[in-house]
């Protein structure tokens, strides 16, 4: 064990990397695809032995890597990985497809984008089985990153709790009881025992509300990362109807806030539910945002002459509450009502509603992408301090630490992220449209891949998937954009800032 603490991140991430490739491999075999598991145990090996092979010509380092080392190994795995998670796929056995869109695939399953080139049929199950579970890894890679290097160094968000400086503060005092690799260590060992039995048992009741075998495990996988990745297209297309809507309800209100987990893992202090920012955040967004677009589809359907039907608007209702909660999550499962609710109301979809509400996110420390609600909170409570201002002048306005959960510090590092924010959402539309996409296709593919949430194309029938009409150059401007959005925009610009080269 003291042995593994001592390999570089990168290594071990490889070694199980190569061992999760056998999950698919014994599928495919039970499934009677021979070929597509020889694809996967050939894989799995190659990715195993250079993992080994690395592992046995690296030196431990001799001194405590500093704040720039840790971010730089947290973002290499995502440079170096979807290859190597891609390498099932190239061969004729496993899919036969090329590199470059194998790479794109295992990239976007790896950030929990979920972003496909390729249809449900284009694929065998037991490929659709390895894509969920990348993005099963990728999520709970992301919340051992989160605890174990991001909040340690004020990045994630919790500079806004903390209002130091991100990359800096903090940091060497907890480095010095815990190095980087036996804190990655343990938080791993504490959150993956709780990640998996929360999966099994959502995979379990999906059993039970009528699902398939591999579909359950799948939306499981999907939901707990908040991935989006289906072998059949969405939740609609499964035979867990209404009952399977509802049970991935509960488990998305996870993502909603750090409060669950670090409860869990007795890293914050016992407080009421109701005190928590982001929940009650979340909780304004699911009650305003569903009534207000179910408002507009009972308008359309009144003015078509079927606003009486109760069971109609009941449906809208959940549809919108459902997704309202999905795209705030970054998940992007769509209801299977919500076709017949715009049917019902005559109405086109509110798109623009779920892009923002994708960009607001959902909490930090979790597995859901965005800008996040914490930083949300600490800028209205902010204006909410000026409009005061506005009213009293003199007024001493602000009641920050404690009492409201928010460093005053942390607002303008809320600003910081909100202006770096709008201007990579611009930089990377603009850089799509370079490479011969449209405006419109252009920002929505922007939001896509910065928020995380892949499935925010689709609320916009005439675009079907444009992933696939992405040449090259504009896959590396999205992949780099979905790397951004999973690691944190402050993330890497501590790890660009020459001050941190010191370290």
């Amino acid at each position: 064990m003291q042995r593994v603490r001592e390999l570089p991140l990168l290594v071990v991430l490889m070694a199980l990397c190569g061992l999760a490739m056998l999950v698919p491999a014994i599928h495919a075999e039970i499934s009677q695809s021979h070929r597509v598991a020889r694809a996967f145990v050939y894989a799995a090996v190659t990715v195993l032995v250079l993992a080994g092979m690395l592992g046995i010509v690296v030196r431990p380092a001799r001194r405590r890597p500093g704040a720039r080392h840790q971010l730089l190994a947290v973002a290499l795995a995502y440079v170096v990985l979807p290859p190597l998670l891609a390498l099932p796929l190239l061969p004729e056995e496993g899919g036969g497809l090329q590199m470059r869109d194998a790479w794109f695939d295992m990239l976007a399953a790896f950030t929990t984008t979920g972003a496909t080139i390729f249809g449900p049929a284009d694929l065998s199950p037991s490929v659709h089985l390895w894509r969920a579970m990348v993005g099963w890894l990728g999520g709970l890679y992301i919340l051992v990153v989160a605890l174990a290097v991001l909040m340690p160094l004020n990045l994630g968000g919790m500079e806004v709790l903390t209002g130091r400086t991100p990359g800096r503060s903090g940091a060497s005092q907890i480095t010095e009881v815990a190095g980087f690799g036996a804190r990655l260590m343990r938080f791993s060992l504490r959150i993956a025992p709780l990640y998996a039995a929360m999966t099994l048992a959502l995979w379990i009741l999906l059993l039970l509300a009528g699902e398939g075998n591999l579909v359950a495990l799948c939306h499981a996988m999907s939901t707990l990362s908040t991935s989006g990745i289906s072998p059949i297209g969405g939740l609609s297309a499964g035979q867990a109807g209404w009952l399977g809507e509802v049970l991935v309800f509960a488990f998305l209100l996870l993502a909603l806030s750090r409060w669950p987990l670090t409860r869990a893992l007795g890293l914050q202090r016992t407080q009421p539910l109701w005190h928590d920012p982001e929940l009650r955040t979340a909780a304004l967004l699911l009650a305003v945002v569903p009534g207000v677009i179910v408002l507009r589809l009972w308008w359309g359907a009144t003015q078509a002459g079927a606003g009486a039907d109760i069971a109609a608007l009941l449906r809208a209702w959940w549809s919108e509450l459902f997704m309202t909660l999905s795209f705030l999550t970054t998940t992007g499962f769509v209801s299977a009502s919500w076709p017949q609710a715009l049917a019902w109301a005559h109405q086109p979809a509110a798109a623009a509603a779920f892009w923002g509400l994708a960009i607001l996110g959902g909490g930090v420390a979790t597995t859901a992408g965005g800008i996040r609600l914490l930083r949300v909170v600490a800028l209205f409570r902010h204006s909410q301090d000026e409009l005061e201002r506005l009213i009293h002048p003199n007024l001493v306005a602000g009641q920050y630490g404690v009492a409201r959960q928010i460093a005053r510090q942390g607002v303008a590092l809320a600003w910081v992220f909100f202006t770096l924010f709008g201007l990579l959402l611009a930089a990377t539309t603009g850089l799509l449209t370079m490479t011969g996409q449209g405006f419109e296709n252009a920002m929505i593919m922007s939001i896509a891949a910065l928020t995380n949430t892949a499935p925010v194309v689709s609320i916009l029938p005439e675009m079907g998937q444009p992933w696939a009409a992405v040449d090259l150059p504009g896959r590396f401007v999205l992949g780099a954009a979905m790397v951004l959005g999973r690691l944190d925009i402050l993330a890497v610009l501590v790890l660009l800032l020459p001050d941190t080269w010191r370290g």
